[in-house]
Formats: structure tokens, sequence, C-alpha cells
């Protein structure tokens, strides 16, 4: 089929998301001795702050955001210092490593980002009570130790959803299934009962009789496995997939590039990723969350216990329709009805609230 899209390999790894059970964390906690600084933070500077990375922070734009927005808020607080500490790749090791940061009662506020982090941090919280943790991308309401802040994913899912809606739309015809794609690295909470069903959502009210192909990686990192699922789904008549699979999106970009269809992207800008294959990016402004933020807590202002969830209105989601790869890779026509459908949330015409997954 003729495509109408022009047609560069790398991939920016996403946040890894997903449930981490707290043994490590609680049985580590357990033995620490009370010379360990049980009241986590009340030995520490008023301007302390540790960032904990769930991951890696080179070649990860979310992580990258999240410690930008940190040190930018605490360069502008005389005396405010951070530190940085990756827990990599091994969700396992979290709790064992948080802890660990906790127990060395050398910071006021830790700044972590993750789904999986509310939970893990919780627990944390009840061997070291004067600790305090913001966590960006989850959420926790009523512990008095920790703040949350959640990105409204099911906007981002259907802005990405809508333009693949328009996308198949256009392109399919002669009666064939219109079937849109979306490549997962795993299945967790969030993905099942946020992303998807937003992605499938914003795909309908554009074109009615789209499905969904969903296929999901296993790992966070198999690029070969992503190219053999979007392979997969192009033999099955997808012209679009949206990828959120991290390292393994390179897989799904160089087949899309191979078989001249389309890729969407989450969290951050991709279209220089691979210009003219990445044809729409719904992304999170996790530098600005941090920023703001964490000049609260330096203020004195922030509240603790709460749970916010942020969205377009608020200035932490959105669809990147202004760069110029977009606009020389999407007809004018598609793009026009994709603008309208944002204004349409922006201006509150049309309500997409969410709640926490399970």
């Amino acid at each position: 089929m003729k495509n109408w899209f022009t047609s560069s390999p790398s991939s920016r790894p996403l946040r890894i998301a997903g449930r981490v059970g707290l043994f490590a964390a609680l049985a580590l906690a357990a033995i620490f001795s009370v010379s360990c600084s049980r009241d986590g933070g009340s030995q520490a500077k008023p301007g302390s702050i540790a960032v904990f990375v769930p991951g890696v922070v080179s070649g990860s734009p979310i992580y990258e955001m999240l410690v930008a927005g940190t040190q930018k808020a605490a360069a502008e607080s005389k005396g405010s210092t951070v530190k940085v500490l990756e827990g990599g790749t091994d969700q396992a090791q979290w709790p064992e490593k948080l802890t660990s940061l906790a127990a060395t009662g050398q910071y006021r506020l830790i700044v972590t980002s993750n789904p999986a982090m509310p939970e893990i941090c919780a627990g944390i919280s009840e061997k070291f009570p004067a600790q305090k943790f913001l966590i960006l991308d989850g959420k926790l309401e009523g512990n008095k130790n920790i703040a949350t802040v959640m990105y409204n994913q099911r906007e981002q899912g259907y802005f990405d959803g809508y333009l693949a809606g328009l996308i198949t739309k256009k392109l399919v015809k002669n009666g064939k299934p219109h079937r849109i794609g979306l490549v997962a690295a795993q299945e967790y909470p969030v993905m099942n009962e946020i992303i998807k069903p937003g992605y499938e959502e914003g795909a309908k009210a554009a074109d009615p009789a789209v499905t969904v192909d969903f296929r999901v990686v296993g790992n966070w990192y198999d690029a070969a496995k992503a190219t053999e699922l979007a392979n997969g789904m192009f033999a099955n008549g997808v012209e679009v997939v949206l990828t959120i699979a991290g390292g393994a999106n390179q897989g799904v970009v160089a087949a899309a590039k191979q078989k001249d269809r389309k890729v969407l992207w989450f969290d951050t800008n991709g279209y220089a990723t691979e210009p003219g294959v990445i044809v729409g990016s719904a992304v999170i402004l996790q530098d600005r969350a941090a920023y703001g933020k964490v000049k609260s807590w330096l203020d004195g202002k922030m509240e603790f216990g709460k749970a916010e969830v942020v969205g377009i209105k608020d200035g932490f989601v959105d669809f990147v329709q202004d760069d110029p790869l977009y606009l020389k890779a999407v007809p004018e026509d598609v793009r026009k009805a994709q603008g309208a459908m944002l204004e349409s949330v922006r201006s509150g015409s049309l309500s997409l609230p969410v709640q926490a997954a399970n």
C-alpha cells in the first residue's frame, strides 16, 4: 500500500513500570541498628535532597528530566544540595537500595519517579518516619511522609490513539480491517487499566471501526523480539503502532522503517529518533513537575499525604504538534483533526479523568 508519509536508529528508553514487592526493603530495614538514624532525615541539612532513579539516568529522558528539574529547583535555593543515586534496571534491587539511602539520614527529601515507587516508599516510611518522599508518576494518598504526582496517562494514550485512528481511517481502504498496534514491554496495572484502554478509546473516537492488536515483549530490552512482534502486526494489516517498550522500541522502529509503516511515541518527543517513521509523540513534562514540586518543598509549601493527578490542562501532559518533523510527516488534514481534539481536551469540552490503577 502506498503511504502518504515520508519515511533513524535509536530508542529512547522509557521508565520501567510495574509493582515491586516490599519484602527485600523490609527485611533490610529490620537489620539496621539504631545508629543508622532510624528517623531518616532527622540529621540532614535543611535543603538536602536525594534523587533515587529506578533505572539509569543516561539515555533515559524521563529520568534525565527528573534530575534536571530537581537540580534546577535546588540551584535557586541557597544552600540546597542534590545527590543522584541510580537504582539500576533490576527492579528487585530497588527496595534495598532505597532503604539504604533513607537509612543514612542525610536527606530531608527523597525524590523518585515510577508507578512502583509508592508501595516501596510506604514500606520504608514505616521504618524511617521522619523521611519525606516526593514521588512523580505514581499515586498514594494518606501517608503523612509522602507526596505523589500522577500523570494522566489516559490522556496520553488517548492522544496517540486518536492519531492512530485518523491514520488508519485515511490509509485503509477497500473494506480491509482497520487495525492499530500497541507493543508493550510488559503487562502491568497502568498499562492494562489506563494506557491501553485510553489508546483504544482515542482510536475509536477517530475511527469507530478500529481494533487494537496488542502484543507484549516480555522485557524492556529485547529489540529482536519487538521486531518480530511488529512484523506480525504489519502482516496482520496494521499501519501504525504505539510502542512502550524501553530499549526494545528500536526493534519496532526498525521493522516499521523496513515495511514503510508508522510508529507513535510515548512520554518524550521521539520524532528525531527516526524522522518520517515516528509520526506522533504524547509526552509528559517531568522536568517541569519535578522543578515545581521540589521548589514548593524548599519553600515550605509541600502538602504531604496528598496525591495530585495532573494532565494537559495543568501543563504536564501534552502531544507535540509543533515539531517540524511532525509538520513534515503528517498531512495537514490529519494534523488539523488532531489539533481540534487536543484543543477540546485543553478547554474541558472533552474530559478524560483518570484514577490510579489497582
